[in-house]
């Protein structure tokens, strides 16, 4: 992976590179340096090959410095995000077990309290990194292709985040295979408000890099300056979820102003139509690409961009070297129209879950006919006659609220750690009402929101809570939701 940036800084060692929302940038030359002081720095304290490096940082320049200073060791790069809360941040590390914590300044005492790890101020990684000698020769690419480049942890059938291993190789072609398609450039601003944690924001340095791309950071300022802040940073290419794409069509409605995007890329959750017209009719310059993915592959597919206004509602056909396949639950192959679950086969299959052979198993099967890999993503959807996807929907309690991937299972989990509370089941939520939660126990609907804000991070947070007195089970002594809709009709607040 640190391949990408090697080559483009021997090669245009000045082209601008990448800067942050406080304004300061780097050419390629510089950012190559700078990733060679912070793996010295690494080496220093103690890292070595293999081990994995967990950082939590906003998006910043030291936190894409350090995906390539860690990889570059043959190290592992555990991304979180600042906004994980402490309930999830100690599963992480438990599973993970790093070797080396790296935090915001302000947030590393914190992070001390959660771990026995030894926990580094960036600030003064960074000091390090930038006093190493100009001419000091750069720290050797020590990464081999089925080494593990990162470890990406996302929410799923479990109670607590899983980490996907993704090696490098299957990063490498997944990024090479989704530029191909959506064409990124070397006079491309690839703006990136995504968290970089988010596998689709961490992809958005690998697709800059590989073709020497200028990336604009975006940090945590206002939503209503993101339409100021595209326009400054002379974004040719925007990545967004539904929120954000929602947020940019409304700004420019209210301010029509010229900007230089060629392209919108969407995925995190099914883009509405109605927000697509808008996109296109206040950014007229611009494709609006649709595509459909998870962390476990990194992309499925992606409509192409000068396909994009064919075949409304499909997502595009499988990313360039990949097959996808429409199974029945009996494992029989569906024929095109006829609905079933999404399934991936190709080089850009990742390796399964960290620490977590059984979950694994279940997901990355063994084709018999074959004997490759084949992902089962526990989603659903048909393929027309010409292989293009349509997706339908999650096919468990796997869904997506304002772009963040969750699971009913790890928002009961952390109900059921708030005192007072026997009993908890979520209600997904739909196009006429929000995520719902249902307790059992002496506690108030208030006191229950407050405190499960404190242990997830906002996008999880139920926005409605009811006090159920008698909880409804089913014969198997699993939570009755179909009787919970019952109860909680027409009264969500």
């Amino acid at each position: 992976m640190p391949g990408f940036l090697d080559a483009v800084a021997e090669a245009a060692p000045g082209r601008p590179a990448l800067r942050d929302s406080a304004g300061e940038g780097w050419t390629y030359g510089e950012y190559a340096r700078v990733v060679s002081g912070y793996a010295a720095w690494l080496t220093e304290q103690g890292v070595r090959h293999g081990d994995r490096v967990l950082v939590r940082l906003p998006n910043t320049r030291d936190m894409v410095a350090l995906l390539f200073a860690v990889t570059r060791l043959g190290a592992v790069f555990v991304p979180v995000n600042p906004a994980m809360k402490d309930y999830h941040l100690v599963s992480v590390v438990g599973d993970c077990e790093p070797v080396l914590v790296v935090a915001d300044d302000r947030a590393v005492t914190a992070v001390q309290k959660l771990t026995d790890v030894p926990v580094r101020a960036v600030g003064a990684a960074r000091e390090a990194a930038q006093a190493r000698p100009a001419g000091a020769p750069p720290v050797p690419n020590a990464a081999a292709p089925g080494d593990v480049a990162v470890l990406i942890y996302t929410s799923g059938s479990t109670a607590a985040p899983k980490g996907v291993v993704c090696p490098h190789a299957q990063m490498v072609f997944a990024a090479s295979s989704v530029g191909q398609v959506l064409g990124y450039r070397g006079d491309d601003v690839v703006f990136c408000r995504l968290p970089l944690p988010f596998d689709y924001g961490l992809y958005q340095v690998l697709l800059a890099c590989r073709v020497g791309a200028e990336l604009f950071l975006s940090g945590s300022e206002p939503d209503y300056t993101l339409l100021e802040r595209i326009v400054e940073s002379g974004a040719t290419i925007v990545p967004l979820v539904p929120a954000l794409a929602s947020m940019v069509s409304w700004l420019a409605e209210r301010e029509p102003t010229p900007t230089k995007v060629r392209m919108f890329t969407s995925t995190g959750a099914a883009l509405p139509q109605s927000t697509i017209d808008a996109l296109r009719t206040h950014f007229s310059d611009a494709a609006v690409v649709r595509m459909y993915g998870i962390t476990e592959c990194k992309r499925v597919t992606v409509m192409p961009p000068d396909e994009e206004l064919e075949r409304p509602g499909s997502v595009g056909p499988a990313i360039p070297g990949t097959t996808v396949t429409i199974m029945a639950e009996d494992g029989t192959v569906l024929p095109p129209g006829e609905i079933g679950e999404i399934t991936v086969t190709g080089p850009n299959v990742m390796a399964g879950y960290w620490n977590a052979p059984e979950v694994t198993a279940r997901t990355y099967r063994t084709d018999p006919a074959t004997g490759r890999t084949r992902l089962h993503t526990g989603d659903w959807g048909s393929m027309d006659a010409d292989g293009y996807v349509y997706f339908d929907g999650r096919r468990d309690d796997l869904f997506k609220r304002n772009g963040v991937r969750m699971s009913t299972i790890e928002i009961e989990a952390a109900a059921m750690d708030v005192p007072g509370i026997r009993a908890a089941c979520v209600l997904l939520p739909t196009d006429t009402r929000d995520l719902v939660i249902c307790v059992s126990g002496d506690v108030r609907p208030g006191f229950v929101l407050r405190e499960l804000a404190k242990r997830l991070e906002t996008a999880k947070v139920p926005a409605t809570c009811h006090v159920i007195e008698d909880f409804p089970l089913t014969a198997n002594g699993k939570n009755a939701r179909k009787v919970l809709l019952e109860l909680i009709d027409g009264t969500a607040k």
